[in-house]
């Protein structure tokens, strides 16, 4: 028996050139770093990061950090992942790697936002967590969707419908009855845009974009002449935090994760719930079936059409909870146009997660990071222009989206009609 010897893998042109493209960009990461957060400290300053709250008795440290050995210190790190990348790359490694290049850019962009100042870590990554809530809600919406191939762009109508129906009910009805009506409300334009997309064919992106524009019109309209009239329908009593026992006393991590109101634990429970659901159920088969080959589907007894707009609805309801949250647990009452365009970026968290349920998460809590740390910049004075703080979350949405050009692999029937024979 002859041995047969392996061959070396050899790299393409254009795989070549994405190596040293992605080798030259983290060198240029890195000496943005040395040059802006190193250079641009002042001597002898310091960064200090507390890691504590009121609510946890065990008290850490704080962590105190000279400036710009510091940031020196993060552009010499990314500098040396920029050089191993434009010689020889990194491989299947190259997300990690990405990964890790973008940690260290945060790192010490934190380092220098704080010179001279104290950040509370555990405050930020929470107001992450409770920001990255209703974006999540939106990409398992859009999850649910497209998994089974359908497009979904009226996330950001079912969000801002379901958070007027929230403000009206949950006013009238109590907390839980807010909740209940926005998943019904978001179930109901779930079902129009199933009926236009599926039923009549209609191209998929203008149907979203109608919902979105009759959601918006219908919700300002109903603002002025209704809330504005009657503040009492626009005063719902919000959920409270329930901090659970012996876990929310871990120190850093116990604030974060055990100490937050109903929606941000139902959250926890449906991204593992649909995780499980799509990938290890005879359910998930199927619905990833239709959304990948419905003619295949099909033909071995599956219901494409019905697994569509079962998919399409539950992606509403699932919308809708995103919007109850933004009044029954968060700002506690309605504002025009308040989603400010969260089902969007839940759909970028969608496509950046790779159209899983974890992903999704994970991505969302990037976005909410980017969104409570523009907040937090401001809080700091931090001598950045307001108008470029608050464009940081859609600029991290246009990056992030861009970047994944050519490479995100959607559903392969993602966004095309089907036909039964």
């Amino acid at each position: 028996m002859s041995a047969v010897a392996a061959r070396p893998i050899v790299l393409g042109p254009l795989a070549i050139r994405r190596h040293q493209v992605s080798g030259l960009v983290y060198l240029a990461i890195a000496a943005l770093i040395a040059i802006a957060f190193g250079a641009g400290a002042s001597g002898g300053s310091v960064s200090t990061f507390d890691l504590n709250t009121r609510s946890v008795e065990t008290k850490l440290p704080l962590v105190v950090l000279p400036t710009a050995a510091t940031a020196y210190a993060l552009a010499l790190a990314c500098a040396f992942l920029g050089a191993v990348q434009l010689v020889r790359g990194f491989g299947a490694r190259r997300g990690l790697v990405l990964g890790l290049v973008a940690l260290v850019t945060v790192s010490a962009f934190l380092v220098w936002a704080a010179s001279d100042r104290s950040m509370n870590l555990v405050g930020v990554l929470g107001a992450s967590l409770q920001r990255a809530t209703p974006l999540t809600f939106a990409a398992l919406s859009g999850v649910l969707c497209e998994r089974a191939g359908v497009v979904n762009i009226a996330i950001e109508g079912m969000l801002l419908t379901g958070a007027f129906t929230a403000a009206v009910a949950g006013s009238l009805l109590g907390p839980w009855g807010g909740v209940l009506a926005a998943m019904a409300v978001g179930g109901l334009l779930g079902g129009l845009l199933a009926v236009l997309a599926i039923r009549y064919r209609v191209d998929q992106i203008i149907a979203g974009t109608v919902i979105n524009i009759f959601a918006t019109g219908i919700t300002a309209f109903l603002s002025a002449r209704v809330l504005t009239d009657v503040p009492a329908l626009n005063a719902p009593e919000r959920f409270a935090p329930i901090a659970l026992p012996v876990l929310a006393d871990i120190p850093v991590v116990g604030p974060i994760l055990f100490e937050n109101n109903v929606f941000v634990y139902a959250l926890f429970g449906l991204v593992a719930l649909l995780h499980v659901a799509l990938f290890y159920t005879r359910w998930g088969l199927r619905v990833r079936a239709v959304g990948e080959h419905p003619r295949a589907a099909d033909t071995v007894g599956i219901n494409v059409l019905g697994t569509r707009y079962r998919n399409v609805i539950l992606g509403g309801m699932v919308a809708g909870l995103g919007g109850a949250f933004l009044i029954l647990g968060s700002t506690g009452r309605f504002d025009r146009d308040m989603t400010a365009g969260r089902g969007f970026i839940g759909l970028a968290a969608m496509i950046f997660g790779a159209w899983t349920p974890i992903g999704s998460f994970l991505a969302s809590l990037v976005f909410g990071f980017a969104d409570s740390l523009q907040a937090r910049l401001a809080i700091l004075n931090v001598p950045i222009p307001s108008e470029l703080l608050l464009m940081v979350p859609y600029l991290v949405t246009i990056l992030v989206v861009a970047g994944l050009v050519g490479r995100a692999r959607a559903p392969a029937a993602d966004g095309r009609p089907y036909e039964k024979e």
